[in-house]
């Protein structure tokens, strides 16, 4: 028993910070999953060793009520034999009840101890699902702060391509992304052209349609013909 509750002492004694800070390093929330493994296991052996132990006590308490009522007759049965003048059975009694006075003194003993055991059991056991709760959280939290991890070294990435595609980066990169960018230019200077050219066409239109209409302004002044 004495061994069980070292090993409980030495999980609850654990440096929880560093084992987050190990976990955090590596990467992986493993050396905890080992540690609340481990704490399983032993509060299950911590639970069943204080069932034990608990059912211990309340046979030794039972035997002890047991015998102490057995002494209480014994008790009587020796004042009613002397009260008679059986001296032989007051002195028989007597030898018995002073065997089950030194038995009773043993089973208060057994139950003090045993008693105690239960108790540090049942202490070992409330501080040990109180780190198991501690340390599940602990879990979750690292979870969580590994995952913004993964997403900030995404964001990263990201950043980096970024980078290389604007020429801060990668040589190959960079001569594919100016190619790209070379081949935008020409497709935005080829899409002004044509722009202009249908600007120009417009602007000839129009300038023609006011010839015309001034020429004809000029017809009629004139009485000429069309």
């Amino acid at each position: 028993m004495a061994s069980l509750l070292d090993k409980v002492s030495t999980l609850i004694s654990a440096n929880l910070h560093y084992m987050v800070d190990q976990a955090l390093q590596n990467n992986s929330p493993a050396v905890i999953d080992q540690y609340i493994r481990q704490v399983e296991s032993n509060l299950t052996n911590l639970e069943d060793a204080a069932a034990a132990v608990g059912g211990e006590v309340k046979g030794i308490q039972r035997r002890l009520n047991e015998q102490e009522q057995k002494m209480q007759e014994m008790d009587q049965a020796i004042d009613a034999f002397l009260t008679e003048g059986n001296e032989a059975a007051a002195s028989a009694t007597q030898s018995r009840y002073n065997s089950s006075v030194r038995l009773v003194e043993a089973y208060r003993e057994q139950l003090e101890r045993q008693d105690a055991e239960f108790k540090n059991l049942l202490s070992a056991k409330v501080k040990l699902e109180a780190r198991l709760m501690t340390m599940r959280a602990e879990r979750e939290e690292l979870t969580a702060l590994l995952e913004l991890a993964k997403s900030k070294e995404t964001t990263v990435k990201v950043v980096k391509g970024l980078k290389d595609l604007t020429g801060d980066g990668d040589a190959d990169i960079a001569r594919i992304a100016n190619s790209i960018r070379t081949r935008l230019d020409k497709a935005s200077t080829a899409s002004e052209m044509q722009s202009a050219s249908l600007d120009q066409q417009m602007d000839d239109v129009l300038e023609k349609s006011a010839l015309d209409s001034q020429l004809a302004a000029r017809r009629k002044k004139l009485n000429l013909g069309s």
